[in-house]
């Protein structure tokens, strides 16, 4: 067993806004604390050090690879814009750090592949920031839903659907990283349909589709960034099972998941941000007929509720932590598993990018 109070020490690449979350989620982890920040401008840093109230403890530095080179950090967490995660991800692994890196974890293909041959050559773990994957309700629903020896179980899964939507504003249209090709060119792809590509992955227990088609709504910016999308996974094993994914930056708020067995369905409206952080819930469905008539239904969902005593994102670092202690102090090897679920996440994404290529042509994986 690993000893989970032996202390990671994380430093900060950047001063991204979803640094403040994970900082704090950071110090929520009872096996991880706080120990540096870098930005380009140490300025820059202590400002934001100042605005989220990190002690004095904690290192400033005005460049990346001044962080880097402390030997009192363990690992990294890495916000900046995707188009720079090659680049510091492999140099911070070069450097012995362990690596959680927000999502998406690259580009492309080929750039994951060189930061996951970085981590694995340096012996580091490597992790990128689904935090819904580390929410209790995920893996209840897991035990609950997909495992074919449970009790209750929905069955072979025939359809999912997934959709994560934001209305954003004016201001994120006109100047967000996201929607800057020099910065991060995939847009919403790599960011809301990270997600549900992750969670129809996840439902299929992470077997690749066969083919990726998109759909011709595809809507990008003045500077060819994708602002909204919608996509379908087709599988042939072990029944034939399709996905269907619309993500955008133009619709209103919607974070739902559908998964729809033969003997049953699932439903989460609020699956990579739960409505609040000290529980969760899920509807699932099991028997369900139309009465007589087909004036109504024979059952009603059941609304399961699932508690956690850390927020989502402290979970994703309690784990993260977990198996940094488990390599730095008990002589573990990295874990292969999360690695291999962004490279899957990624190759989809990379046959959805040459969907819109060919026109909106099916592509084979």
């Amino acid at each position: 067993m690993v000893d989970t109070t032996k202390t990671v020490r994380f430093g900060i690449l950047g001063c991204a806004e979803i640094a403040r979350k994970v900082a704090r989620a950071i110090d929520l982890a009872p096996n991880a604390t706080l120990c540096a920040l870098a930005s380009r401008s140490k300025e820059k840093a202590e400002k934001f050090a100042a605005e989220n109230g990190f002690p004095a403890s904690v290192k400033i530095y005005g460049s990346y690879d001044r962080l880097l080179e402390d030997p009192g950090v363990d690992a990294v967490y890495v916000p900046l814009p995707t188009s720079l995660h090659v680049r510091w991800v492999v140099m911070a692994a070069g450097r012995k750090k362990h690596v959680l890196v927000e999502k998406p974890a690259a580009l492309d293909v080929a750039e994951l592949d060189q930061i996951l041959a970085a981590v694995e050559s340096n012996g580091v773990q490597f992790m990128e920031g689904s935090m819904w994957l580390h929410h209790p309700r995920t893996a209840h629903i897991q035990q609950l839903c997909f495992v074919p020896s449970s009790a209750k179980s929905i069955g072979p899964i025939h359809f999912i659907h997934s959709t994560a939507t934001m209305a954003a504003t004016p201001e994120f249209l006109e100047s967000n990283i996201r929607v800057k090709p020099e910065l991060d060119d995939l847009g919403v792809l790599g960011d809301l349909a990270w997600y549900c590509i992750g969670a129809s992955l996840w439902a299929k227990g992470y077997q690749l589709p066969i083919t990726v088609t998109v759909l011709p709504d595809v809507k990008r910016n003045s500077a060819g960034v994708i602002l909204s999308i919608t996509v379908s996974l087709l599988w042939d094993q072990p029944i034939q099972t399709l996905a269907t994914i619309h993500c955008s930056f133009l619709s209103h708020v919607s974070m739902d998941l559908v998964i729809c067995g033969s003997d049953g369905s699932v439903h989460l409206r609020d699956f990579t941000i739960p409505y609040q952080e000290t529980s969760a819930s899920f509807d699932v469905t099991f028997g369900a007929k139309f009465v007589d008539l087909h004036i109504g239904w024979n059952v009603k969902p059941e609304e399961v509720h699932v508690v956690n005593e850390l927020p989502q994102e402290a979970l994703m670092v309690q784990e993260f932590s977990r198996l940094v202690a488990g390599i730095k102090d008990c002589g573990s090897q990295p874990s292969a598993k999360w690695p291999e679920i962004s490279r899957k996440t990624q190759l989809v994404v990379h046959a959805v990018n040459k969907s819109l290529e060919l026109g909106c042509k099916s592509v084979s994986l």
